[in-house]
């Protein structure tokens, strides 16, 4: 347990931040898998759209630092190979 004050408060502050850090990528990762269900389907309409806010969410966590710049950039880029190589078929 921490015994000063700043320290107290970085606990609460660290505590506030690991919520809402962890539903940020729990957001994430549901886009990420609705966006690989989609390009898995049928309606190309809806695979491009998951796809789009799919990137759109790993770039908010990007930059929020939730994940590496570079983990970002790689998983867009596979989302974005499956789903052309689909297209593609």
């Amino acid at each position: 347990m921490p015994n000063t004050k700043s320290a107290k408060r970085a606990l609460r502050k660290s505590e506030v931040r690991r919520v809402r850090n962890r539903a940020t990528r729990s957001e994430l990762r549901s886009a990420i898998k609705s966006a690989r269900a989609a390009i898995t389907g049928d309606d190309a309409q809806a695979a491009t759209k998951a796809l789009q806010l799919a990137s759109k969410q790993i770039d908010q966590a990007a930059a929020k630092g939730i994940i590496h710049k570079n983990a970002a950039a790689r998983t867009k880029s596979r989302l974005a190979k499956s789903a052309n190589q689909k297209t593609a078929e």
